[in-house]
């Protein structure tokens, strides 16, 4: 039987996992991409196991990022950094740590229900640890304790946290939680590998779609002055999604929102492994969240939820009624297409490093490591703190995938692997099979390395910390 040919446009987190899933399925997959290499797209650094990091979403939401994120662990385990996340209240914050555990204590209760359905659930460690908390006097005795150089508990995990914390910025306890790391140069490494030896797919790297017309019986794809027929397509094109929609003519409701992070270098600490700590705060105050995420060598991804370090005026914007596309300003998109300026990369770090200092006054000593990591996100509908959304399906023959974090891609393909089925493109008794793990860590590693120095980051962040 001729196998069913798929379309897929953008290979971002969204457009590869769909390429790999649905050619280990038996279909014909060309992945179209306009840059040089897959996953580029906007930062992401971990797993978001419960949404621990959003105070404003809901339970229901919540539960839903826990169970996602397993199943992304699951299927992509080489990418995982496994190191716990610390969450702390600033003294200035109008919340208390308090507040924070019936949350906590109910994504636990979901963790277990999970493992009980399936033991293979099992990859944030015991239910009973996925949340510990730390008071005041716990810090004071783990301060004076070495800091080991491959932490095998959580008390070991604080350490570099006690001896670096200024106690009198923040409220206890501290809520320590089995939130890991995930590492974007190590996925795009992963997915490459994966993808350039499958022999049902076509990589179309440097190629830009540029026309999309409705056939018989599905769809003709037009690329460099070329043209193509597929029989089902998918729109995995991030923030360029409702270029797409405009060629096809369908309905939308989408927001579009640059988002970066900011790459600095604490050369003092080369040789300290730190979890990720979350400062929560109010998103747009100058108290506003900070994230501290570390990478090997002294390198940390910074996030500070204010106006002038992680969010921008008029970098949210919606689409309008004649375009599914949200237009950007000019200056966003020269950042994105072209590059930064090395003054705003200066100020806006520093101001990042500054920011965290407030809770660790050491960081202060801490320079700029880099250009920073950034892109645009889209957000389906018109709520800006939705955390969770897969795909759609506007018209007949067509998926436009909506994720808005990276961990929802396995419910994105699922969704979409139902579709085929139902237009009767995909027999239901085809099962996945994952070919990911006869991936070879040393490559993994290696392309992961090579893919930060193209694009201009040190190739520490291509490393993990601690494997699992």
């Amino acid at each position: 039987m001729k196998k069913t040919k798929i379309a897929i446009i953008g290979g971002g987190v969204a457009g590869a996992t769909s390429a790999i899933y649905l050619a280990q399925l038996g279909l014909d997959i060309t992945l179209f991409e306009r840059e040089s290499s897959l996953i580029s797209g906007p930062p992401f650094c971990h797993l978001h196991a419960g949404g621990n990091l959003y105070r404003e979403i809901s339970d229901e939401q919540c539960i839903k990022l826990l169970k996602q994120s397993i199943d992304f662990l699951k299927f992509y385990p080489f990418v995982v950094d496994y190191r716990p996340t610390v969450i702390a209240l600033p003294t200035t914050d109008k919340q208390t740590p308090k507040q924070l555990l019936p949350r906590l204590e109910l994504l636990t209760k979901e963790y277990e229900k999970l493992i009980e359905k399936d033991s293979s659930n099992q990859v944030l460690g015991e239910p009973r640890e996925y949340f510990r908390l730390y008071s005041k006097e716990d810090l004071e005795r783990l301060k004076s304790k070495d800091i080991p150089t491959k932490p095998k508990n959580t008390d070991e995990w604080m350490v570099s946290v006690a001896q670096n914390l200024d106690f009198e910025r923040v409220q206890f306890p501290l809520i320590l939680v089995q939130e890991y790391g995930i590492n974007l140069f190590r996925l795009a490494s992963g997915a490459t590998l994966i993808l350039e030896n499958m022999n049902s797919v076509t990589l179309r790297r440097d190629t830009e779609v540029t026309n999309i017309q409705r056939e018989k019986e599905g769809w003709l794809v037009g690329y460099n002055n070329k043209q193509e027929s597929f029989d089902y397509l998918i729109n995995s094109a991030g923030f360029r999604t409702g270029k797409i929609d405009d060629m096809l003519g369908v309905p939308c409701k989408r927001m579009v929102e640059f988002k970066a992070a900011y790459v600095s270098h604490w050369k003092s600490k080369e040789q300290t492994l730190f979890p990720e700590i979350i400062f929560h705060g109010e998103r747009g105050t100058p108290q506003g969240m900070g994230q501290f995420t570390p990478y090997p060598n002294g390198y940390f991804q910074l996030h500070g939820m204010t106006k002038n370090i992680t969010l921008y005026d008029d970098g949210l914007v919606a689409n309008r009624p004649f375009s599914c596309q949200p237009k950007l300003k000019e200056s966003f998109m020269q950042k994105i297409e072209n590059s930064w300026s090395q003054d705003e990369v200066e100020e806006r770090t520093k101001l990042a490093i500054e920011h965290i200092g407030k809770f660790i006054p050491n960081f202060l000593e801490a320079t700029v490591g880099s250009k920073p990591l950034f892109g645009a996100q889209q957000i389906p509908g018109d709520d800006p703190t939705l955390r969770v959304a897969e795909v759609s399906f506007p018209t007949k023959g067509y998926a436009r995938c909506e994720i808005v974090k990276v961990s929802s891609v396995i419910d994105m393909i699922k969704a979409i692997q139902n579709d085929l089925i139902e237009l009767g493109y995909l027999n239901r008794e085809y099962k996945f099979s994952s070919p990911l793990k006869l991936l070879e860590e040393e490559k993994i590693d290696s392309l992961a390395q090579i893919f930060c120095e193209q694009r201009g980051y040190p190739r520490s962040l291509g490393r993990r910390n601690i494997e699992g």
